[in-house]
């Protein structure tokens, strides 16, 4: 029995099949279909749970593909003067910046709304 290693010197450690290709990638399909922005349901509030006092400027309900996301948020952050991140599906801008991020998003097309205080 001869032992042969793939082209890319795999690191496979079993298989049952008798070629394994790590050529190909799996199909990419969008995880969420992007509505026009004037339709989206986008949400702007102010958190502080679990973040030790911090104030963060929630961004909630933007349909948009993860490029897109991380685009509008370099954006926004460049604007702010101040950091951010993506969780889940949700925009975080450190500090309280609910009306600037409102104007922005309204100035984009979106017609966000204020939630909470």
């Amino acid at each position: 029995m001869k032992c042969r290693m793939p082209d890319e010197k795999s690191k496979l450690v079993y298989s049952t099949d008798k070629t394994v290709s790590r050529k190909e990638k799996p199909d990419e399909t969008p995880l969420q279909t992007s509505a026009p922005a004037a339709q989206q349901k986008v949400t702007v509030r102010l958190d502080r749970k679990s973040r030790g006092g911090k104030t963060v400027t929630v961004i909630e309900g933007l349909q948009m593909p993860g490029n897109k996301l991380e685009e509008l948020l370099r954006r926004l952050k460049a604007k702010l003067g101040t950091g951010g991140t993506i969780r889940d599906t949700s925009l975080e801008i450190q500090g309280d910046h609910r009306d600037a991020v409102l104007s922005t998003l309204k100035n984009i097309g979106f017609a966000p709304k204020r939630s909470g205080g």
